[in-house]
């Protein structure tokens, strides 16, 4: 069906739920019509035929513009371009060479794994998106490229793993190809996309239209204002679609439902109860006088719904289209937010291989790789100062680049237990939860999760380093507790044990669960005071080893002991009885990423 004027494109009329394929239909539609202003589209969705039908129904969409795919782990010259070496050694000058983005410029660019872009390719992409254009200062250059493009990110991760957060918000259109009503067979590919293309500059929104839209966004809790910007061209696209010169109520409406509702945070609240009607007041009531043709008694003007009407379309639209299980976790207040990263393995520096990550002017030490091709980019500026007459390139000391490398490193969580006292039954219980919510995502983190339990006058290590949950579950299972405490002995066992685990490579994280209250020095004396100055000895030692901790107060009431001994530590202080397994294997995922950026 076209989508010429007068015409409900594709089959998705004003009103009917946009869900299911029509609603990944008219996103694409929408993204085709302006695919630089609407910024592009997350799609959400492992790599599997759907995904890659969807990404040929958009390129077919969008008609003949460049159309790129980013290759794995691009690298920041191929990205933004660079220093053209061959031009630049023939020529004796310095000649620029377009990188992946400016050859992109008019069209789409396609990211594949986008939850785990790299954060320079990011900020690329985030400036390309918001200015259409790139400032390239490199390699003695200073360049201005063009790139106006539409980006799709092809998003795999899982529920604990991401797209960035800059480009989220940059993109009008979540899709989530796992949803259940996306199982059925694909209509058949909208027309009427190119004829939009070409009304959509003389579209009008107007300013309540606009307004609308923006207070639809501050009732959802969407924290962004770019969510209104793009539902306001998205409208502008239906409306040409819909061969409208100007925006209406149900172009509002289906911009609404795919943009602003699956970014919602909140609940909004559309319906409000009218008072009855013996509670007007009678003074207020007008005087009905049928022959008088004063303004008062003329109805207003049919120009358009009022603003207030706009904002209801605008609200019930967008709660339409939160998800169910979105909706039912914004109601209970449980929710969090979609932008959470995952941790797959901490990055680390390294001279023998991995990821590329850029280079460092200085001379290779052993084990150390010369890049060739940079080196000769940093020699070639100079050749026409540095050679006389033709003879080969001149290269120095002062260009060698070496590459630098940076691959993921098993990082190993270290819980570290007070297993003394009458409570040890339960801190022993929420610990095993703690430590088996860590390990049932281990493989996807590369995490190793030991556990060390102190009590009487000494620690145990009561788990050895391991990422098998069926281990952990039988060596946990008869572990006792009860007795002194001797806290200082647990932290000695826990330095010594993350200490280990940095020479093997591996990146510590230390999880101290106790309540403070040291009674054991460490020479297995019954002295509080004395064990309370070896505790804070032993944490200020912790510390300066540099190892990343949390402390996990367990003590029913926190007291001010709890505090001091993770200040002495350097630690993240909670107290646990606010926290269960999933909170504590949270704080540990986010202890991860702030011990190892």
């Amino acid at each position: 069906m076209s989508g010429a004027a007068g015409g409900e494109p594709f089959g998705l009329r004003a009103g009917e739920d946009a869900s299911g394929w029509p609603r990944v239909q008219r996103a694409l539609a929408l993204f085709a019509i302006d695919p630089v202003g609407l910024g592009g589209l997350w799609i959400r969705s492992g790599p599997d035929p759907r995904r890659e039908a969807v990404v040929a129904w958009a390129k077919g969409l969008v008609g003949d513009v460049p159309w790129l795919r980013l290759p794995s782990h691009v690298t920041e010259d191929r990205l933004l371009g660079g220093l053209a070496l061959a031009e630049t050694l023939e020529r004796g000058r310095m000649i620029h060479e377009r990188g992946l983005l400016a050859r992109a410029d008019g069209g789409v660019v396609v990211a594949p794994m986008a939850e785990r872009l790299e954060a320079n390719v990011v900020a690329a992409l985030g400036a390309a998106l918001d200015r259409g254009e790139l400032v390239v200062e490199r390699e003695g250059l200073a360049a201005r490229v063009h790139c106006r493009l539409g980006l799709i990110a092809l998003d795999e991760g899982r529920e604990d793993e991401a797209m960035p957060a800059p480009l989220r918000d940059r993109l009008a259109f979540p899709l989530d190809l796992a949803a259940p009503d996306l199982r059925g067979p694909r209509p058949p590919a909208p027309e009427g996309v190119a004829d939009a293309r070409a009304r959509l500059a003389d579209v009008a929104v107007s300013g309540a239209a606009v307004e609308a839209l923006v207070k639809g966004a501050l009732a959802l809790d969407i924290p962004s204002l770019r969510a209104a910007i793009l539902a306001a061209r998205a409208a502008r696209a239906n409306a040409a679609l819909g061969g409208r010169a100007e925006v209406v109520a149900e172009d509002l409406e289906m911009a609404a439902r795919l943009v602003l509702g699956p970014r919602a945070q909140h609940v909004p609240e559309t319906a409000e109860e009218e008072p009855p009607e013996d509670e007007t007041p009678e003074e207020e009531m007008p005087e009905e006088r049928p022959n008088d043709p004063s303004p008062s008694s003329e109805e207003p003007p049919e120009d358009g719904p009022a603003p207030e009407a706009l904002d209801d379309v605008v609200l019930e639209a967008a709660a339409s289209a939160i998800p169910a299980g979105l909706l039912d976790a914004l109601r209970s207040g449980s929710t969090r937010s979609a932008a959470t990263s995952g941790q797959a393995g901490a990055l680390g520096k390294s001279d023998a291989g991995g990821r590329p990550a850029g280079t460092l002017a200085m001379t290779p030490r052993p084990g150390q790789r010369l890049n060739v091709v940079e080196t000769l980019r940093a020699a070639a500026p100079w050749q026409k100062l540095r050679r006389r007459g033709e003879g080969p390139v001149q290269v120095r000391k002062s260009d060698f680049r070496v590459t630098r490398f940076r691959q993921k490193t098993e990082t190993r969580v270290i819980f570290c237990v007070d297993a003394s006292g009458s409570a040890a039954l339960r801190r022993l219980a929420e610990a095993k939860g703690a430590v088996e919510r860590v390990l049932a995502d281990c493989y996807v983190r590369r995490d190793h999760v030991a556990m060390l339990a102190f009590r009487g006058s000494g620690a145990e290590l009561v788990l050895p380093p391991t990422r098998s949950l069926t281990r952990a579950r039988r060596e946990l299972a008869g572990m006792a507790g009860g007795g002194t405490t001797p806290i200082a002995a647990g932290l000695d066992a826990a330095r010594a044990l993350a200490l280990d685990a940095r020479r093997r490579g591996q990146t510590p994280l230390v999880v101290v669960m106790t309540d403070g209250r040291a009674n054991v020095a460490r020479d297995g004396r019954p002295d509080p005071a004395a064990a309370r100055e070896d505790a804070l000895t032993s944490a200020r030692a912790l510390r300066s080893e540099g190892i990343a901790c949390l402390f996990l107060d367990t003590a029913p009431r926190p007291r001010p002991r709890g505090r001091a001994l993770a200040e002495a530590l350097g630690a993240r202080y909670l107290p646990l009885p606010y926290l269960d397994a999933a909170g504590v294997s949270r704080e540990v995922q986010g202890l991860a990423r702030a011990g190892v950026a």
